[in-house]
């Protein structure tokens, strides 16, 4: 006779999504927040100009600016702290904020060195535009995911291109005059998608500019030159040709801090 306390139970009759079905619901995550430094800002802080860095080249890059200060942060309670260091570096996981010093205007950046989901791109959209920071004109600096691309995208050259909200547009100044416009029936999403939209809501002047390709010495020079060359041309981005050669040894793979370092 069989021992009922040690044989194996037979299989469920209920498919895992069933089951699922007896089990309390997770509980909603916290939502993010913005956090100042001290002394706080007078807020809503009001850049003329409000660069949001989410493309690994355009992260390298900001991180080099020795120019610039702390100013808040976005935390997004689902993402741990662990592993951070002390003092903000590439390698955290992080949403900084900094001012860039010795501009001729007020120039904010954010750093976005932390998985934002698609889920959540919309509430970090509105903390950082038109609400706590209000900015004359946001730049959103992203990569071409070849997936969502309508052509061909070769791995040797470089490539960027921009999406402008209707205000930039229209206006009689445009920030990346010298950029080709986003082929159409390619597709955007994820946090760049939703920083334009709100921009768009908001009548704020927005450009969304995508490079390719998503790693590599070669994009880096071409953001770097872009930058130099519309928006920032009087700042020392401070980056030498080893840090450039460091930086193209990465090719088609995931941010990962010790190939920055």
């Amino acid at each position: 006779m069989e021992d009922v306390l040690t044989e194996i139970p037979p299989p469920s009759r209920f498919f895992q999504e069933d089951l699922n079905n007896f089990a309390p619901p997770s509980p909603p995550l916290p939502s993010p927040f913005l956090l100042f430094s001290n002394p706080k800002p007078d807020v809503p802080l009001r850049p003329t100009l409000l660069i949001i860095a989410v493309s690994s080249p355009s992260l390298f890059i900001f991180n080099h600016i020795s120019s610039k200060t702390l100013t808040g942060s976005l935390i997004l309670p689902e993402v741990p702290f662990s592993g951070n260091s002390f003092e903000p570096s590439l390698g955290d996981k992080s949403c900084n904020i900094y001012t860039i010093n010795g501009a001729d205007d007020k120039i904010l950046f954010v750093s976005v060195q932390c998985p934002v989901s698609a889920e959540r791109s919309h509430i970090v959209a509105k903390l950082l535009i038109g609400e706590q920071i209000i900015p004359e004109r946001v730049l959103i600096l992203d990569s071409v995911k070849k997936l969502n691309f309508r052509g061909n995208l070769s791995p040797d050259e470089t490539y960027a291109f921009k999406l402008e909200t209707s205000s930039e547009r229209n206006g009689e100044f445009t920030l990346l005059k010298d950029v080709d416009y986003f082929p159409s029936g390619s597709m955007i999403d994820g946090l760049a998608a939703a920083l334009l939209c709100r921009c768009q809501l908001k009548n704020i002047k927005g450009t969304l500019c995508v490079s390719w390709p998503e790693y590599g010495g070669f994009v880096v020079s071409l953001v770097k030159s872009m930058l130099h060359r519309n928006v920032l041309p009087g700042l020392d981005l401070g980056i030498d040709g080893d840090k450039y050669s460091r930086f193209s040894q990465i090719k088609s793979q995931p941010f990962d801090s010790e190939l920055y370092t």
